[in-house]
């Protein structure tokens, strides 16, 4: 919170990723030229360091977020940019409840796959 002084002067989630450093640069010049795209690094350091251990942390005890991280290493086969990965969704998820004012709740989707059923029936 100190990091980003509240989320005061931020307005969208875009913004928060580019502002902490973990939204993607691509490295391309002309036609011919062609980087792999990387993480901008530009941003604030300490949020990134901040949100390192917790995004470990997140991988091994969160269902949600191992999956997630299991899926990106399949693809790409990189671990560090998986865990970079979990690191911007976690700083998503701390704007969005901050802003909305709400607590995680671990079960969210959970409830989100049961309520919907109901409000179709409700509407048919």
């Amino acid at each position: 919170m100190a990091e980003t002084n509240g989320f005061d002067l931020i307005r969208n989630k875009k913004q928060l990723s580019s502002y902490a450093g973990l939204d993607v640069k691509e490295k391309q010049s002309g036609t011919s030229v062609k980087g792999k795209p990387k993480i901008s690094k530009k941003g604030n350091k300490h949020l990134r360091k901040a949100l390192h251990m917790p995004a470990l942390a997140a991988i091994r005890h969160d269902e949600r977020f191992k999956s997630i991280f299991a899926r990106l290493v399949s693809v790409h086969g990189i671990k560090m940019k998986a865990a970079v990965a979990i690191q911007r969704k976690l700083l998503e998820l701390m704007y969005t409840l901050y802003k909305k004012q709400e607590k995680y709740d671990m079960d969210y989707l959970q409830k989100q796959i049961t309520e919907v059923p109901e409000e179709v029936m409700e509407k048919n």
